[in-house]
C-alpha cells in the first residue's frame, strides 16, 4: 500500500517506547515503520527509504554504553550517506552525543523526551532533508548545461563568455547578487554556479519561488513560527532563512515579493536578523543573498510597487543573462547537448540532427529561450520515427524565425527608404548588405541588428557571396 509520505523509522528493542513514538507521530500525520534491533533497521533500509531514522543507541546486548548504536550509525551511513538520523537514549553525556555526531547523527536526543522538543527537531530535520533534496534537484535538472563537475556551462558565445567572466569574480564574494533576464533563459542554473563556486558551497542552497508563497503566510515561510502562532501551528518550524544560514538563499521571481512584507525581508537583509512568528526571541543568521527576476526592477521603483531601498540591498551585482536568440553560437552546441541527454532517457541510440534540422535551429528565434530549446529536442526525440531529426519533427512555432522583423530593424535601405524591390532572395540580400554596411563591418553587431545568429549571417553571406 503506498503511503503519501514516505515514513519515519523508528528503532527502540522496547515495545511500549516504540509504540509511543508511534502513536505521537501518528497524531501528527506522519506515518512511521518500526525495528526492535539494528538488524532489522538495516533489514528496513533495504525494503523501503524512509524520510528519517529515529534511533535507540542501546539494544539488548549493551544496555548503558551505547556502541551499539554508534556502530549501527555507521552501517546507515554506509548505506545511506543523506538520510537524517536522530539519535536517542537514557544514558546520554556529551562525550557520547559527541560519538553519536563524530559518527554521522544529524541530532540528539535524551529519554524521557519532551514531546514537543522531540517534534521539533523531527520536523527541522525533515525541512532541512527536504532544502538539501531540491538543491540536489536543482542541480539534476541543470547537469545538462554543465561541462564539468564544478558547473561549467556550455558558454561559447561572446555574451555568455562574457558573463561567466564576471560571475567567477563575484562568486567566491559574499556580495547579494541580482540575476535578470527573460523566462527560461535559466537564471536557476546561474544561481547554483554562483553558490557551487562560493565559500558557502559546503552548506545549503535553498530556492523559494517568491510567486508561490501566498502573502498570509509569508512571514511564516521565511521567519518560520513557533507553536500556537496561529490556528495551525502545532509546532514550532523553522522558515527559508534559517534553512539557509551559513549557506545561500534564492530568491526566485524577487518581483513577485508583495509591497507590504517588502519591509520585513529588508530588515533580515541589513541586520541579519529575524524572529520566528509569534515568538520575540531575536535570530542570528547568516545568509548571502541571490535574487532573480524577469521583470524591470527600476520601472517598478518608479511605480511605486517596489521598494528602492531594497533593490539597492538586492543588487549588489547585477548580471543579465542573455536571451538564446543572442548567443547564436551555443545553439547547435546546447541541442546537441540535450540530444545526447534525450537519447539516452529514451533510448533513442543513433539519433542525429538533419543539417536541414541543425540550420532551422540556428534560425529559430526561440522566444522561450533554453527551456523552450530542451522540449523541442525532447518533443523531436520521442516523434522521430527513423533514425534522423527533421525540421518537422522539431515542430518549431510558425513565424518565429529569427529574421522574421529583419526590414523593421533595419535603417531605409537606398531607394529614398523604400523597400528594396526585386525577389524576397534579393530583399534578404540587400537587408544583409545594409546590416553589414551599419555596423561597419561587425559581424556580431550586424547579427544582433538583424535577429540572426552569427552562424545563420555567415550562411547567408556565404549564400549571396558576401565577403
Amino acid at each position: 500500500m503506498s503511503r503519501e509520505r514516505p515514513p519515519i523509522l523508528i528503532a527502540d528493542d522496547q515495545a511500549d517506547v516504540l509504540e509511543s513514538l508511534r502513536l505521537l507521530l501518528k497524531g501528527e500525520g506522519i506515518p512511521t515503520v518500526r525495528a526492535g534491533s539494528p538488524g532489522e533497521v538495516l533489514e528496513q533500509l533495504g525494503k523501503e527509504a524512509p524520510a528519517l531514522v529515529l534511533m535507540d543507541l542501546n539494544y539488548t546486548r549493551d544496555t548503558t554504553s551505547g556502541q551499539e548504536g554508534l556502530e549501527l550509525i555507521a552501517a546507515i551511513r554506509k548505506l545511506d550517506a543523506a538520510i537524517p538520523v536522530v539519535a536517542m537514549t537514557a544514558w546520554g553525556s556529551i562525550d557520547l552525543v559527541v560519538q553519536a555526531m563524530r559518527a554521522g547523527a544529524n541530532d540528539f536526543i535524551e529519554k524521557p523526551w519532551d514531546n514537543q522538543r522531540l517534534l521539533t527537531v523531527l520536523r527541522n530535520q525533515l525541512a532541512l532533508a527536504q532544502s538539501r533534496g531540491e538543491t540536489a534537484r536543482l542541480k539534476r535538472e541543470n547537469e545538462i548545461l554543465r561541462g564539468d563537475e564544478d558547473g561549467g556551462f556550455i558558454a561559447e558565445s561572446l555574451p555568455m563568455r562574457h558573463l561567466l567572466d564576471q560571475l567567477d569574480r563575484v562568486a567566491p564574494t559574499d556580495a547579494n547578487v541580482l540575476i535578470l533576464g527573460e523566462n527560461g533563459t535559466g537564471k536557476g542554473v546561474i544561481a547554483r554556479r554562483l553558490h557551487a563556486r562560493s565559500r558557502r558551497a559546503a552548506r545549503p542552497l535553498v530556492k523559494v519561488n517568491m510567486g508561490g508563497i501566498p502573502e498570509s503566510v509569508f512571514e511564516a515561510e521565511m521567519f518560520g513560527h513557533v507553536r500556537g502562532a496561529f490556528t495551525d501551528a502545532k509546532s514550532d518550524r523553522i522558515g527559508r532563512f534559517e534553512l539557509a544560514d551559513g549557506g545561500t538563499l534564492f530568491l526566485d521571481e524577487i518581483a513577485n515579493i508583495p509591497p507590504a512584507q517588502q519591509p520585513k525581508l529588508l530588515r533580515v537583509l541589513e541586520d541579519g536578523e529575524l524572529e520566528r512568528v509569534g515568538s520575540s526571541r531575536t535570530l542570528k543568521v547568516d545568509v548571502r543573498l541571490i535574487s532573480a527576476t524577469n521583470a524591470d526592477l527600476a520601472d517598478d521603483v518608479a511605480r511605486g510597487v517596489f521598494r528602492k531601498d531594497l533593490l539597492f540591498r538586492l543588487n549588489t551585482v547585477e548580471l543579465r543573462l542573455p536571451p538564446l536568440r543572442e548567443r547564436g553560437e551555443d545553439v547547435p552546441l546546447l541541442a546537441q547537448a540535450f540530444l545526447d541527454r534525450f537519447v539516452r532517457r529514451y533510448n533513442r541510440d543513433g539519433l542525429r540532427f538533419a543539417p536541414s534540422a541543425l540550420s532551422a535551429l540556428s534560425d529559430y528565434a526561440w522566444p522561450g529561450n533554453v527551456r523552450e530549446l530542451s522540449h523541442a529536442i525532447e518533443r523531436a526525440v520521442l516523434m522521430s520515427a527513423g533514425s534522423v531529426i527533421d525540421t518537422d519533427a522539431l515542430g518549431l512555432q510558425a513565424g518565429q524565425h529569427s529574421g522574421a522583423s529583419l526590414a523593421a530593424a533595419l535603417p531605409p535601405a537606398g531607394n529614398g527608404g523604400a523597400a528594396p524591390a526585386g525577389t524576397i532572395e534579393q530583399a534578404e540580400e540587400q537587408m544583409v548588405r545594409d546590416a553589414l554596411q551599419s555596423t561597419g563591418g561587425n559581424i556580431q553587431r550586424a547579427a544582433a541588428l538583424l535577429g540572426l545568429s552569427r552562424p545563420a549571417l555567415y550562411r547567408r553571406m556565404e549564400k549571396y557571396g558576401i565577403q
